[in-house]
């Protein structure tokens, strides 16, 4: 699932390279995006690039390949104030078949596949919930998140794994965590400060090492159980 952003990204990226056969630099990007800054394209490139949408060419200066596109368009602005948990999370919804709790469980939210431009609180969603073993769970308010992506493989994380978060606002240096970036970007990474910067470490070395002001990077909960099923 893409937010508005990476979804008009990806197709201006993909309508170039259909048209000239080379992607658009980064200033191109920015323009056509109407961003601000490099940056925030650096993000959705990453983002793009880590659920499987994109593909980084090695050695090769603005190389870029589509890997593939969205099955749809996300919705609007509009609909997305009207229904928020539409564009940025997958749910199980009321017909959806619902995982029956043993005794020794407790059930807690699943908001959905970990996904970027919306922050954590804004996915609550009281009708989907999965079981959780209770001994998985300490004291405080947990949720539960499905994984998009590779990008954390290295510490046991898959992609389609079920991650237990216990909601918090701070991480010890080596937790994995899920960071909000700019209040645009979720994602789930190993969490470092170091003085007044914040590293985001994926365990993948395909992917690299995310460096950002620590007052643009807020926690919002630390890995605490991950639950997989086999098919």
């Amino acid at each position: 699932m893409l937010t508005k952003k990476q979804h008009e990204l990806l197709s201006f990226i993909n309508r170039r390279l259909a048209d000239e056969g080379v992607p658009p630099s980064f200033d191109e990007m920015k323009s056509a995006l109407g961003l601000r800054s490099k940056s925030g394209i650096h993000r959705l490139i990453t983002g793009l690039e880590e659920r499987g949408f994109i593909r980084r060419m090695p050695h090769r200066a603005r190389a870029l390949e589509v890997v593939r596109m969205p099955k749809a368009a996300p919705e609007s602005k509009d609909k997305q104030a009207k229904a928020p948990f539409k564009p940025s999370i997958i749910q199980g919804g009321k017909n959806a078949p619902q995982m029956q709790a043993p005794a020794s469980a407790v059930e807690i939210p699943l908001y959905g596949r970990i996904a970027a431009g919306i922050p954590i609180e804004a996915l609550a969603d009281p009708s989907t919930y999965t079981p959780v073993p209770q001994d998985m769970l300490s004291s405080g308010e947990h949720y539960a998140l499905e994984v998009s992506g590779d990008s954390m493989v290295e510490a046991g994380i898959l992609d389609g794994d079920t991650v237990i978060i216990r909601r918090s606002d701070r991480a010890d240096n080596g937790q994995i965590v899920v960071a909000l970036v700019a209040d645009e970007e979720a994602t789930l990474k190993r969490w470092r400060l170091k003085g007044n910067k914040v590293a985001l470490e994926p365990c993948n070395p395909d992917y690299e090492t995310r460096i950002f002001p620590a007052e643009q990077v807020k926690v919002q909960g630390h890995l605490v159980g991950l639950i997989r099923k086999y098919h």
